[in-house]
């Protein structure tokens, strides 16, 4: 088995060239850049789901609904100024 699987990804013209350039300031290849993206793009989205969890895990046990949590978030954003 390869140690690497490879893929091909489209990107818009603008994109791939800040890519290359942000590729070449740190003297690493496209690969590389993609792959330290990607990965802290997963576990950053890791990080949320965990946080998205605890946070529904704690208001079951608090008996807090989904309308009341909806309700409190407009009530706060009505106190806040603008």
């Amino acid at each position: 088995m390869r140690p690497s699987r490879t893929v091909t990804i489209s990107l818009p013209p603008e994109l791939a060239r800040r890519a290359e350039r942000a590729a070449r300031a740190e003297g690493r290849t496209r690969s590389e850049l993609y792959r330290e993206a990607l990965r802290q793009y997963l576990d950053r989205r890791d990080r949320w789901d965990r946080v998205l969890a605890a946070g529904e895990e704690a208001a079951r046990r608090l008996g807090i609904r989904e309308e009341d949590a909806a309700a409190a978030v407009r009530e706060a954003r009505r106190g806040r100024p603008r």
